[in-house]
C-alpha cells in the first residue's frame, strides 16, 4: 500500500505553517467551539474568542478575516490528522472499502462535539464544502471517479456520521458501516 506525505494545511497556509502557530489557530478554534456552547454562533464576537483562546486581537486576524475562517479552519486540521494517521494506518490508495468506512467513523467520533456543535449553528455547508474538498484533492487522484459520485459518498458519509452521533451512537459502528456498505454497494470484510 502506498503512504504519501499528505498536507493540507500547509497548502493552504504556505509558509505559516509551524507547531507552533497551528496551536494558536487550534486554541482559536477550540475557543470558538465552547463558546458556541452557550452561545448562538451570530452573537459571538471576535472580543469572545480572543479572551478564551488567551491570544490578542492582533494573532487572531494574523490568521483569519473571520469567525468562519477559523471554524474552517479548525475543520481542515482535523481533516489533516485524518489524512495523516490514515496514511500511517491504513495508506490512501483505497477508500472505498469497509475499513476505510470504519476507520473514517471511529476517527472523527473524536471530534463529535465539534461537528454536533456546527449542525446545531446550522453551519452544515461548512462541513460539506470540507468533505468535497477532501474527496477531490486527495480521493480523486488515486481513486478516480466522477465528482458526483465522490459528492454523494462524502455526502452520505457526512449525514449518516451526524445522524450516527445526533442519536447517541446507538447502533455500533459495525452496524453503521454494514448499513453503508450496503447502501454505496461496498463489499462487505470483516474489521
Amino acid at each position: 500500500m502506498m503512504k504519501r506525505e499528505i498536507s493540507l494545511m500547509k497548502h493552504i497556509l504556505g509558509s505559516n505553517f509551524t507547531k507552533r502557530n497551528r496551536f494558536t489557530r487550534q486554541c482559536i478554534g477550540e475557543a470558538m467551539i465552547a463558546l458556541m456552547q452557550d452561545k448562538n454562533y451570530e452573537e459571538i464576537t471576535i472580543s469572545d474568542i480572543v479572551k478564551k483562546a488567551g491570544v490578542s486581537r492582533m494573532t487572531f486576524y494574523h490568521y483569519f478575516q473571520s469567525k468562519t475562517d477559523a471554524l474552517n479552519n479548525y475543520l481542515h486540521e482535523i481533516i489533516e490528522c485524518y489524512l495523516e494517521e490514515c496514511s500511517r494506518s491504513l495508506g490512501i490508495d483505497s477508500f472505498y472499502d469497509t475499513a476505510h468506512v470504519r476507520h473514517a467513523f471511529l476517527f472523527f467520533d473524536q471530534y463529535a462535539s465539534f461537528f454536533l456543535t456546527l449542525a446545531k449553528a446550522n453551519l452544515h455547508a461548512l462541513m460539506i464544502n470540507a468533505i468535497n474538498d477532501y474527496m477531490i484533492r486527495f480521493v480523486d487522484p488515486v481513486y478516480p471517479r466522477s465528482f458526483y459520485e465522490l459528492y454523494y459518498y462524502g455526502g452520505a458519509l457526512l449525514n449518516v456520521f451526524l445522524k450516527w452521533e445526533e442519536a447517541g451512537k446507538s447502533e455500533s459502528v459495525d452496524e453503521i458501516v454494514a448499513i453503508i456498505c450496503r447502501c454505496c454497494d461496498i463489499p462487505s470484510q470483516t474489521p
